[in-house]
């Protein structure tokens, strides 16, 4: 059937992105008119995975079958993009597939190039060496921190765009908070290797976290971007990003934000700007060649935090814009570049940052967001999965 090859509307992408737009879409057109593709059987809530490696829940509480979330009617393409061709408005598929489209929304997400840092990969999980960055590796994270005896902890933060600015600190807050739980703090050092020149992007924010970092004797590295790991002699190696000098530190145990960047098949497309995201215009979400394309979260050009958080207030506007283009009208909504960071500071410590492009904080609460909380950090523990699985992922907030 000629429907199974063409779709008013395909989404590439079914994480947070794809899925909350396919739901919201899916009150004004036909599902049927619509297809998913997506490789993958599996759907993460990764904010969570910050308290998966801090030992606070259960890393299966992140996890739900990709199945339960496509919005019935939809059609589930179980499969990758390997192309994209929008001067014929068809993807190409890794199983050989040729989907054409009316209309096209982008949300891939973030590739993770584990490869980037020398003697990384394959190292993840073992041997000290951390990352919360997979589903397969967040469990280490807590083993080895409830595990750990004292000595050399080391956290990094890559000098690439990342999933939440926030996340390589807050795990390093919760080991500080372990370690001093355990009774081994004293005979530890914590370091922070950062490939930026501040702590985090908003000031008011940025204040608060120095004050965090400066309470708990963390020592931080600005503008150092992890290159090695010699995991043999086990030793850390960083390029200080205004000398170029080498740096080497030994660790007892080291976790590990790996270096992100726009998926391959992006990069190499004609969607892509010069930094290989997708292109589009930061108000309407719309591509800025290509007027029957929109993208939306990480694999974006928008110069916003890559969140869920963000998505959530991206989604509406896309599909907002992509039903004014599906009707022949001119897309009018706009996105103001809304994003939050729940940054954990300690087990059941909180600060809540939100803000707009211009770094503006844009606060939901009738109170100072930038002070510590145990409210906030039940919000995060509790509420925001809920409002995740139930509210955004059906289209409902």
């Amino acid at each position: 059937m000629a429907n199974e090859d063409r779709f008013q509307v395909v989404i590439a992408g079914g994480g947070s992105g794809g899925i909350s737009v396919a739901a919201r879409l899916c009150k004004a057109i036909k599902p049927q008119n619509i297809a998913i593709i997506e490789p993958s059987d599996r759907h993460y809530y990764q904010p969570l995975w910050t308290l998966v490696g801090g030992g606070v829940v259960p890393r299966e509480r992140t996890l739900r079958a990709e199945s339960s979330l496509i919005p019935e009617g939809v059609t589930w393409v179980k499969d990758s993009v390997v192309s994209f061709d929008p001067e014929a408005n068809r993807v190409r598929t890794a199983g050989g597939r040729t989907i054409g489209y009316d209309f096209l929304v982008v949300a891939l997400g973030i590739q993770i190039d584990w490869g980037k840092v020398k003697g990384l990969e394959g190292e993840v999980g073992r041997n000290g060496v951390c990352s919360n960055y997979s589903y397969d590796t967040v469990s280490y994270t807590w083993e080895t921190i409830r595990n750990f005896k004292g000595g050399a902890a080391i956290f990094t933060h890559p000098a690439t765009p990342i999933k939440c600015g926030g996340a390589p600190q807050k795990i390093m807050y919760l080991a500080d908070d372990a370690f001093r739980r355990q009774g081994v703090r004293e005979k530890s050092t914590i370091e922070f290797f950062i490939g930026d020149p501040v702590i985090f992007k908003v000031k008011k924010y940025a204040d608060a976290l120095m004050k965090v970092i400066e309470r708990k004797g963390i020592t931080v590295q600005f503008k150092h971007n992890l290159t090695e790991l010699r995991v043999g002699s086990r030793e850390a190696v960083f390029q200080n990003l205004d000398t170029k000098a080498e740096v080497v530190r030994k660790w007892d145990m080291i976790h590990v934000t790996p270096p992100m960047s726009a998926p391959d098949v992006i990069k190499q497309s004609p969607l892509a700007n010069a930094a290989g995201w997708v292109d589009v215009d930061k108000a309407t979400l719309r591509h800025v060649k290509f007027a029957n394309v929109f993208a939306l979260g990480d694999c974006s050009s928008l110069p916003t935090s890559k969140t869920g958080a963000a998505i959530r207030k991206q989604a509406p506007v896309l599909v907002q814009n992509l039903l004014a283009a599906i009707s022949g009208g001119t897309p009018a909504a706009t996105y103001d570049g809304y994003t939050s960071c729940p940054l954990v500071t300690g087990y059941g410590r909180l600060i809540l940052a939100e803000f707009d492009y211009d770094l503006n904080p844009r606060e939901t609460f009738p109170f100072d967001q930038s002070k510590e909380r145990w409210s906030m950090y039940m919000l995060k523990k509790n509420v925001l999965p809920a409002l995740y699985w139930q509210g955004m992922m059906k289209g409902r907030a």
